[in-house]
């Protein structure tokens, strides 16, 4: 009976040092220097054209190399993996918008007619990285 436990006990410990091991091993690598990272990429599509249709522009983005958080300053440059944020300019006015969130931008309110949003990757400290601009058009809405 206590060869068997030892045995068990021997098992249990083998897999558990298996367990660990397989642990460590799938553990995120250590994070590469800032400037050996690839270079971020901002994509962003067209308006949902069930949105605009009923007076809304919903533009979803993606970015690649980089992660949308709320972090801004000189010492999250150095952050790894990289983070920044949106800078977003509506019919090209005298300012914009920092967004910090992946969740896609909706813009209400705007009037009939052509419009252009400029949706732009910033790093932390507000230094653009890439850019695009979207044009669409919010039809006029029939009240009934």
């Amino acid at each position: 009976m206590n060869s068997l436990r030892i045995l068990l006990l021997a098992a249990a410990s083998s897999f558990a040092l298996t367990c660990s091991a397989a642990a460590a091993e799938n553990y995120a690598p250590a994070p590469l220097p800032v400037a050996s990272e690839p270079a971020p990429l901002l994509h962003v599509d067209e308006p949902l054209p069930e949105a605009l249709a009923r007076g809304v522009a919903v533009i979803r983005y993606r970015a690649d190399n980089l992660r949308i958080l709320p972090v801004f300053g000189p010492a999250a440059l150095d952050v790894t993996p990289r983070v920044g944020h949106l800078h977003v300019t509506v019919d090209d006015a005298a300012w914009h918008l920092a967004y910090a969130t992946d969740v896609p931008l909706i813009i209400a309110g705007l009037p009939a007619g052509p419009h252009k949003v400029l949706v732009e990757l910033a790093d932390a400290n507000h230094a653009v990285i890439d850019g695009e601009t979207v044009e669409f058009v919010i039809p006029s809405q029939g009240h009934s």
